[in-house]
């Protein structure tokens, strides 16, 4: 996602331009430390205090500079309206989040709201049409016939989520302003590896990268990856 990220800040912003970035739910701060460290003003709304504190220790340990440019706030993403004025950002992220949301439209039109003309709204959502992949190559048939007919299932946590088509998705875009422009499958391979398989050797971890993005962006592999990365632009 980070290099997916850099390929759209690349495509459409000035090279050296410091943005302003909004990420909504950024649990341990991994993607605005990031952009914090390539010189990016960034905001991050966090609601769980666990995650939130994590983010936290991991700013803590950055240089000065760094923790300069990053504000974290307590808050949840159905409420950017209360916290920032229409056009503050030039970025806005959300990955990870729509999955806890029942009803999501709402909460994306506040966060086009807050996008300036231009601007990026880069979200990453479980994938409902490619929902019975997982339990369906671990051998679980029960899980992989139910997940034809439902976008509910239960996450690794043992927590009640939903995931999100990608036609969906991109009709709320449309209707929000922030039509899709690009979109990115993730984790096409590696989804049963996050279940607990011991991690690769460099060599080995370098070509399952180069593997992932190559599938990510290509068809028919993107289509069911366990995750989509969708790029709305704010007209």
């Amino acid at each position: 996602m980070a290099r997916q990220i850099e390929e759209q800040i690349a495509g459409r912003f000035p090279v050296g331009q410091r943005l302003r970035v909004l990420d909504v739910g950024l649990g341990q701060g991994t993607q605005a430390l990031r952009l914090a460290r390539a010189g990016h003003e960034v905001t991050g709304l966090e609601s769980d205090p666990q995650m939130m504190a994590a983010a936290r220790a991991a700013l803590s340990e950055e240089p000065a500079g760094i923790q300069d440019r990053v504000r974290l706030m307590d808050g949840d993403g159905r409420e950017t309206g209360a916290h920032f004025l229409p056009g503050s950002f030039d970025i806005v992220l959300c990955h990870g989040v729509l999955m806890y949301v029942a009803e999501p439209d709402p909460m994306l039109a506040g966060l086009a709201r807050v996008l300036a003309p231009g601007g990026l709204l880069s979200l990453v959502v479980r994938n409902a049409d490619a929902l019975a992949m997982r339990p369906g190559l671990s051998g679980d048939w029960a899980t992989a016939l139910a997940a034809f007919d439902s976008p509910e299932y239960t996450n690794r946590i043992g927590r009640p989520v939903r995931a999100d088509r990608l036609a969906a998705l991109t009709s709320t875009l449309a209707g929000i302003g922030a039509p899709l422009a690009t979109w990115y499958g993730v984790r096409v391979f590696t989804d049963l590896a996050a279940d607990g398989e011991a991690p690769p050797s460099p060599d080995g971890l370098t070509g399952l990268l180069a593997a992932e993005e190559r599938a990510g962006r290509t068809d028919p592999y993107r289509s069911v990856a366990a995750l989509l990365h969708l790029c709305g632009v704010r007209g």
